[in-house]
């Protein structure tokens, strides 16, 4: 077996992977850059905690001002 595995972007398309570089680069300048972590399971611990703060607590400009829950939220059908 190769273990050849698919793109999930376009070819020549960076902007397919813009948001999920953003959103790991700001996980990892949030918590993982300076801090050591003892163990696998510290750092899965502090990874769920900070997704569940970005996703319900961490405001964003281009959101106005909500976290992300609360705009889709207040701008659901």
């Amino acid at each position: 077996s190769q273990r050849i595995f698919q793109s999930m972007s376009r070819k020549g398309n960076c902007l397919d992977n813009s948001v999920m570089e953003n959103f790991f680069g700001l996980l990892k300048q949030e918590i993982y850059y300076g801090r050591i972590f003892n163990s696998y399971e510290e750092l899965e611990q502090a990874i769920f905690i900070w997704i569940e703060y970005y996703n319900t607590k961490r405001i964003k400009k281009k959101l106005n001002w909500m976290s992300p829950i609360q705009y889709r939220l207040a701008y659901q059908n």
